[in-house]
């Protein structure tokens, strides 16, 4: 599954510096890039969508407008590839003005059940335009049962749940955030996501994403989490995505610029680590680039 990033207006394709081989793309612009990439066989995409400045408030309320960017790209992207799986990330962190998942309280701290309550609206917004499935990744406590109950309510009672359930706080993230334009303006997301020195917990995060309905769980990020992997493929049987995360990417990317390894070999490598660790589902900056990544293995 290819992760790709969504902003407003026409004939965009702006390079990431940070992730080099992505971009930013406008609506038109994504539907020809994904040309190439549903011919090689991927078999889907996780729509992020990036919002304006002056499309950013304290909730993140543009992320649920009917007509935003997202919400035209997955019936854009339904109209002209049928067959493509199309995934929504639920998140408002690119749609606030303070960069956080949710709107905050006086202390600073993210008011989690009101921000379950804007996730559900872009969740259901985003199954609305036609997304087969949406990601919530803010890691709210609830927000996989809020969700749940928002979209059956609204009658989406096929959308698929992939909870992006065990999401740890790392360092992992740096170029995602700079594609993003989602860093917070003041401190950080440690009081919500997952420390990564605590499997227990990690753990029981998925547990509880399972028991509130989530139908896919998920690890965040992946390389530096292969334990964290397969101790969860041992215990449930839903379907795990693993998430091959930015800094993972420009890792390689460094060590490779730097003449320290074959680029193609040590992806090649990485990625059938996931796979061996149980992962049924990869997503991965390395999609859109998977031909030549096979092609050159032999």
């Amino acid at each position: 599954m290819w992760p790709v990033f969504v902003v407003p207006g026409s004939g965009v394709c702006e390079p990431i510096d940070a992730m080099p081989g992505q971009c930013r793309y406008s609506v038109d612009a994504l539907i020809e890039a994904l040309g190439p990439v549903a011919a090689m066989g991927i078999s889907g995409i996780l729509i992020f969508g990036l919002a304006d400045d002056n499309g950013k408030d304290a909730a993140g309320t543009s992320a649920f407008d009917p007509q935003g960017t997202v919400q035209d790209a997955v019936r854009a992207v339904r109209n002209a590839f049928p067959d493509l799986l199309v995934f929504t990330d639920v998140c408002v962190c690119a749609y606030t003005s303070h960069g956080h998942c949710g709107p905050l309280l006086a202390s600073g701290q993210v008011n989690n059940d009101a921000a379950n309550a804007v996730l559900a609206k872009v969740a259901v917004s985003h199954a609305d335009a036609g997304a087969h499935g949406v990601a919530p990744s803010a890691m709210m406590d609830g927000q996989v049962a809020a969700i749940r109950g928002a979209l059956d309510a609204a009658g989406l009672t096929d959308t698929i749940l992939m909870s992006y359930s065990t999401k740890f706080a790392s360092a992992m993230y740096g170029p995602f955030r700079e594609a993003e334009k989602s860093s917070p303006q003041a401190g950080d997301r440690k009081g919500y996501q997952a420390s990564y020195g605590d499997l227990a917990t990690a753990l029981r995060e998925s547990d509880l994403d399972e028991a509130e309905g989530a139908d896919i769980l998920m690890v965040k990020p992946s390389l530096f989490y292969l334990d964290v992997l397969a101790r969860l493929r041992e215990r449930t049987d839903l379907p795990i995505a693993a998430y091959n995360v930015s800094g993972e990417y420009a890792m390689l990317i460094a060590t490779a610029e730097r003449g320290w390894g074959d680029l193609h070999a040590m992806v090649r490598e990485s990625i059938v680590a996931l796979d061996r660790a149980g992962a049924d589902i990869i997503i991965s900056y390395w999609a859109n680039q998977y031909d030549e990544i096979v092609g050159s293995g032999g």
